[in-house]
């Protein structure tokens, strides 16, 4: 029963383990299938065991379309406004909301819409709208608010100066942007990232490649480069979550700072690979 139960939760948790890098560009080229309406009355096959919580499939869609693709979270969010409030915990208590999606993205028209429809605004939020007082104010409310890393890992700097990568931010929004940046730098602690020991390209060969740890046609994860050149792993044929490596062939994968990820190397290359959260999940051997 419980080796059972033990399969079970590796498999599940790591069901969307590969879907994230921090790579901004592939938010706009997920391959999250379009849900389709059911009529639950004609078809009460197709109702989730959890219901009434949100199916599933769509609170993953929403929140991944957050990212970049606004006429679709319009799509959504217009016909169920619920959505607006869609949590997604991508791997390993990696949790984001949509109006978090938004946030770490810089899309002030997307964050507004969610908002106008009832998402809930947060610190990450109001740094990416610019908003000096309500960012100030919590601060000084709670010190050491700003050294906690948003969704992925990001920094409250990082959402602040997100917005001034996007086009046409000019004028009064530029210069309270700037300003707000300005505060946050002065604190000196606003932009603590996941830190990552080196690692030559030589070491990274060591580590990629694929190991299964299943027969399933999606039970088998990938070691691979992602588009910054750092190791990234998936499972199955999603994307990748960023590796940072924090001990001898240890890593702890992006957003996940306590998980580790431990690879079996034996002359110099890698065997099998473990996922610890915390205690030993699913060990998978190289293909």
């Amino acid at each position: 029963m419980v080796k059972n139960r033990r399969n079970f939760i590796g498999k599940s948790a790591l069901g969307v383990f590969g879907l994230f890098s921090f790579s901004t560009s592939l938010y706009s080229n997920n391959n999250y299938p379009l849900i389709e309406n059911t009529n639950l009355l004609q078809d009460g096959n197709g109702i989730s065991p959890l219901y009434p919580t949100q199916d599933y499939e769509i609170v993953r869609e929403v929140v991944g379309a957050a990212h970049a693709r606004f006429d679709r979270v319009k799509e959504l969010v217009t016909e169920r406004p619920e959505l607006a409030k869609a949590t997604w915990d991508w791997g390993f208590g990696d949790v984001e909301t949509a109006l978090g999606a938004a946030s770490h993205m810089g899309r002030k028209d997307i964050a507004e819409f969610l908002i106008e429809y009832g998402a809930r605004p947060d610190i990450y939020t109001f740094a990416m709208l610019g908003k000096m007082n309500a960012v100030k104010a919590m601060i000084e409310d709670m010190p050491g608010l700003q050294r906690i890393n948003g969704p992925h890992g990001f920094t409250l700097i990082h959402h602040a100066k997100i917005r001034l990568m996007r086009k046409n931010v000019e004028g009064e929004e530029k210069e309270k942007q700037e300003t707000l940046v300005a505060y946050l730098e002065s604190l000196g602690d606003a932009n603590i990232r996941a830190k990552s020991l080196d690692i030559s390209e030589k070491e990274q060969k060591t580590y990629i490649g694929k190991y299964t740890f299943g027969n399933g046609k999606d039970e088998w994860f990938e070691v691979k480069l992602n588009r910054q050149k750092t190791l990234s792993m998936a499972r199955g044929d999603n994307f990748g979550r960023a590796l940072l490596k924090v001990d001898e062939h240890t890593f702890a994968p992006g957003g996940a700072p306590s998980v580790r990820i431990k690879f079996d190397v034996t002359d110099g290359v890698a065997k099998a690979v473990t996922v610890h959260d915390p205690t030993p999940i699913v060990k998978a051997t190289r293909i």
